[in-house]
């Protein structure tokens, strides 16, 4: 009401609009001259917090995420407070579009089996990897992003963009992750990938092997067969390439998807891991007491 009678008073004047809606202009007055309630001091702040954290962290947290890093930083909130605030601001989470396929199934040769079967469970750092690629549209041609994750901590160890789906975009992300990892044994870990031929290359494969590791692809007609690795591309298309297109060239998308990755692995609340970043999951986790439980089977999309 007192809204209502700001944004008319210089037409109409306060006294006859409260007249036709019989409203006391005392009341009006007294509103305007009250001082700031302690609700609403505490809810201005938190509106600068919360766009603070919403600006920070590429603007994809919704209201849950956002909940959970205030409380991280030492903000304590009602969930539902940061819902009606946000709504306040207008800000809301990123949401995922469809995924479309860029690797092509090797159709001739033996395959290697899939060892995972839908089961994306690892009980410590290098058991199980897996592997994907997609495609970023930029007004100088087609962007291709290659990348390798661990499953235990959903951490990005390795990644690279490129101008063409050649065989050796997959192999320079293999070997940025194997790098990563270069202290760590690699054997007996699985590699999981879909049945693209970038995966099935003989130099791919025979890296795998150099480091002991053992590749694994997905079962022919299963949609699900890399779920966990087309969940990731669509976090990175939702919340980067549609979020901040157009893009102008490749470099430009090189350049914004290491600001990403960086921001993935070390400031991205996951919930499967507990809401926290994975580098934080991989640093809490002692492999003397195992103090980190497994994370429960599951196909559906990291949130």
């Amino acid at each position: 009401m007192i809204s209502y009678i700001d944004g008319h008073r210089d037409r109409f004047g306060v006294e006859p609009i409260c007249r036709v809606l019989r409203f006391a202009p005392s009341t009006y007055y007294a509103a305007k001259t009250r001082p700031p309630s302690a609700r609403m001091l505490s809810d201005q702040a938190l509106k600068t917090e919360i766009e603070r954290v919403h600006e920070e962290n590429f603007s994809v947290y919704g209201a849950r995420k956002m909940w959970r890093q205030l409380h991280r930083e030492g903000h304590v909130v009602a969930r539902c407070t940061v819902e009606r605030l946000m709504a306040d601001l207008g800000l809301e989470g990123r949401r995922r579009g469809r995924k479309h396929r860029t690797t092509q199934p090797a159709e001739t040769g033996p395959r290697p089996a899939d060892l995972v079967d839908r089961q994306f469970v690892a009980s410590a750092p290098n058991r199980l990897w897996i592997a994907d690629i997609t495609y970023v549209a930029t007004w100088s041609g087609f962007a291709y992003m290659a990348y390798v994750a661990d499953v235990f901590s959903r951490r990005i160890l390795g990644w690279r963009v490129a101008s063409t789906l050649r065989a050796d975009l997959a192999l320079d992300a293999l070997e940025q992750a194997i790098w990563t990892r270069q202290s760590e044994n690699l054997e007996g870990l699985v590699h999981h990938s879909d049945r693209g031929v970038q995966y099935l290359s003989i130099r791919y494969t025979e890296r795998l092997a150099t480091e002991g590791a053992i590749t694994s692809v997905g079962s022919r007609g299963d949609s699900y067969d890399n779920a966990m690795a087309e969940s990731i591309i669509g976090l990175y298309k939702a919340e980067l390439i549609t979020a901040r297109g157009p893009w102008r060239s490749i470099e430009d998308v090189e350049l914004a998807t290491l600001t990403w990755v960086h921001w993935w692995n070390t400031r991205r609340l996951l919930e499967p891991i507990g809401d926290i970043p994975p580098i934080e999951y991989e640093n809490n986790w002692n492999p003397a007491i195992k103090t980190i439980k497994e994370v429960p089977s599951t196909t559906r999309p990291i949130q």
